[in-house]
């Protein structure tokens, strides 16, 4: 049975009697930036669970979406461009409430507001009016998780930033995988990239204490994996680096013994799914968007910022060396005693 009020309002059209009021979130960005964003997603859940709520995030993520089971209900591909956004699909306009977890800029509000959402949760812009009950953005060293939490809890919904856990994904991966240590050396920029010979020091030192090394990374990655891979005198078999799918490359994280990587998404999987990580940070302070203290995460910095999108290596992270990294792992691995 059709809802009368269908006809008087767009985004009622062709919604039953008894569906449920519709929640969407926005978070359109990459993978670490979905991860951080959990705890926020967590909390919306539980303030409306009667809710259906609609996660507004690139189709590339959609193999995670699965583990995000507990928190959203559906998803639907969004993708930001070149200063604008994909319109939020038609069949998504007139939701009860639209929760901006993407940024503070108007572009980000203003794709939500085309929707006509009943109620509008984002941080206070101002070029965009509707967004003025909204707290003020802080552009100092909030951590990104912590960020998200705080505009909920302004407008009245508790939030707790370290609800970070998430479930694998139910993806195979290789046999012997399992408590691995996984070497992960690409990252988005040369700034956050540390040096392969490094990583291969670090897997080279990881396979003389007994311990299978895999190499990870993306399809455009492949390269740089192998050149860490022969530098620690691996064979090509410990080169996973585009051979798995997002779920695959998940799946083997949750499974791992630990992980060793940059400021990129794998540690924040790491950190989802509760793996013991070394991460090296370098242009970007750990503090914005490291993991939580007392995880079994080690974050290494060298105390100094830069740019995190240039492309030559960062002088802070070219601060940390393989012995580091090595200390890190030994105290991860005496807290396991």
């Amino acid at each position: 049975m059709r809802d009368p009020r269908a006809d008087d309002h767009p985004g009622l059209r062709g919604r039953l009697i008894g569906q449920p009021p519709l929640l969407l979130v926005l978070r359109a960005l990459g993978l670490g930036d979905l991860l951080v964003a959990v705890p926020a997603l967590r909390a919306l859940a539980e303030a409306f669970p009667g809710h259906r709520r609609v996660l507004l995030t690139p189709s590339a993520l959609a193999p995670l979406i699965g583990g995000l089971a507990e928190v959203v209900d559906h998803w639907a591909p969004l993708r930001p461009g070149a200063g604008t956004f994909d319109q939020v699909p038609a069949t998504l306009a007139g939701a009860e409430i639209a929760v901006n977890l993407h940024g503070h800029g108007p572009e980000s509000s203003r794709v939500l507001l085309a929707a006509r959402p009943g109620r509008l949760l984002a941080f206070a812009h101002p070029a965009v009016p509707e967004t003025a009950p909204g707290p003020a953005w802080d552009n100092g060293q909030e951590h990104e998780r912590e960020r998200w939490c705080r505009l909920l809890t302004a407008s009245g919904i508790p939030a707790d930033p370290l609800r970070l856990e998430l479930d694998p994904p139910a993806a195979e991966i290789p046999a012997g995988a399992a408590g691995a240590t996984l070497v992960h050396p690409g990252a988005a920029s040369g700034s956050r990239r540390w040096p392969p010979e490094r990583f291969a020091a670090v897997a080279a030192a990881e396979t003389a204490a007994g311990r299978r090394v895999l190499v990870t990374g993306g399809p455009d990655e492949a390269g740089l994996a192998a050149e860490v891979a022969a530098g620690a005198g691996l064979g090509p078999e410990a080169v996973l680096a585009g051979r798995t799918t997002l779920a695959e490359l998940a799946a083997l994280v949750a499974a791992a013994g630990r992980v060793v990587c940059g400021d990129t998404g794998v540690a924040h999987l790491a950190t989802a799914y509760g793996t013991p990580s070394v991460v090296l940070f370098g242009p970007v302070a750990p503090a914005r968007w490291g993991p939580p203290p007392g995880r079994r995460h080690v974050a290494l910095w060298a105390g100094r910022t830069g740019s995190p999108f240039a492309d030559a290596l960062d002088p802070g992270l070219a601060e940390l060396l393989p012995g580091d990294v090595l200390d890190a792992l030994q105290r991860i691995e005496g807290l396991r005693a």
